[in-house]
């Protein structure tokens, strides 16, 4: 179906750079505010949100060392002269300007921008589309990029404009974590705190991974994309963003371990009994979209899972799911917490 097909081949973007059209669906049906929904209750689901949805910047705060110049992801290299006013088209990169202690310096946001620090700047995007003029007319010095941002020529408009445009490489996994991080901060002038922070980042992942449950038989698990809204069901594969996230919390991927190759398909009878998920891990808002836990058990095919029969949701905030960025560590926790929620051997 032409609708399905432009929503999966718009899904290649930001959030583990695939679900750039889910989140725009998000602002289609819920409005562009930045405060996450509650999933509703009926089931073994939680909301990733235990706190306030704020960050947790550096100790310390390093002052910029410029001019630098750096390699973009796109292949052209761009030389950073001020880092005064920065926009970070995207709610990953967000994350990590701010995590950096740079957050004062953020003139501008993304839609998916969701955490608390960032409730009152401006959003440049429209359903995800960068508007050029809502970015020109900030005047920033420095606009970072996912290198699925788009449309092009918005992008050509700002560097047409003399504002630098540093474009870094869509997350898919949490191999790209510190990656990115350094990146970041290799272009503002803060390599010792991208290091700090990459070494924070990390750390605090492997000490997650490391108390994640030892069962006797791993846990299948398919993630969704769901919007009812838009009477949109989608099963992720193996390009979805979320293997390495549902591997990190000691599951299989069970789009992907039944053979799809692809990002996502469309979620059928046939599609779930063969990935036969023991869990199904939602974006929150897309769960509220169906009703919650008991409007997921009535999609066709959900009910006569293992998953459906347990009610075994875990459901998380769409802002931070595939972030693949300094919040990386509370998102595996609340997968981990969730997926166990029945205990299990240490």
């Amino acid at each position: 179906m032409k609708g399905t097909d432009q929503i999966v081949r718009r899904s290649r973007t930001r959030l583990a750079g695939t679900l750039l059209s889910v989140l725009a669906l998000t602002v289609t049906a819920t409005g562009c505010g930045g405060t996450p929904e509650a999933a509703p209750s009926g089931g073994k689901s939680s909301s990733a949100a235990a706190g306030p949805n704020r960050l947790e910047p550096l100790e310390t705060t390093a002052e910029p060392r410029l001019p630098v110049t750096v390699r973009s992801a796109d292949g052209e290299r761009v030389t950073v002269e001020r880092a005064e006013r920065i926009v970070p088209l995207s709610g990953s990169l967000s994350e990590i300007v701010f995590t950096l202690g740079l957050g004062d310096r953020v003139v501008a946001r993304d839609v998916s921008a969701t955490f608390d620090q960032a409730a009152g700047l401006p959003v440049v995007t429209r359903g995800h589309d960068v508007s050029a003029e809502s970015v020109l007319s900030l005047r920033p010095d420095l606009v970072v990029a996912e290198t699925t941002t788009g449309p092009q020529e918005a992008v050509d408009q700002i560097r047409a404009a003399g504002v630098p445009v540093l474009f870094v490489k869509a997350a898919t996994g949490l191999a790209d974590v510190g990656p990115r991080i350094r990146t970041v901060a290799d272009a503002l002038g803060v390599p010792d705190a991208g290091r700090e922070l990459t070494r924070r980042s990390e750390e605090r992942i492997e000490a997650v991974r490391d108390n994640v449950p030892a069962v006797a038989e791993r846990p299948r698990v398919a993630f969704l994309y769901l919007r009812g809204s838009a009477s949109v069901y989608l099963l992720g594969g193996k390009d979805s963003g979320a293997v390495s996230l549902i591997e990190a919390a000691g599951g299989i991927d069970a789009g992907a371990s039944s053979g799809l190759d692809k990002d996502f398909t469309a979620l059928t009878s046939e599609a779930l009994a063969k990935a036969a998920p023991d869990a199904i891990l939602v974006m929150s808002k897309g769960l509220a979209s169906v009703g919650g836990v008991d409007g997921l058990a009535e999609i066709p095919g959900i009910a006569q899972t293992p998953a459906g029969m347990d009610r075994r949701i875990v459901s998380v905030e769409d802002g931070v799911l595939l972030n693949y960025g300094p919040r990386t560590d509370q998102v595996l926790r609340s997968v981990v917490e969730q997926l166990y929620a029945e205990g299990g051997e240490r």
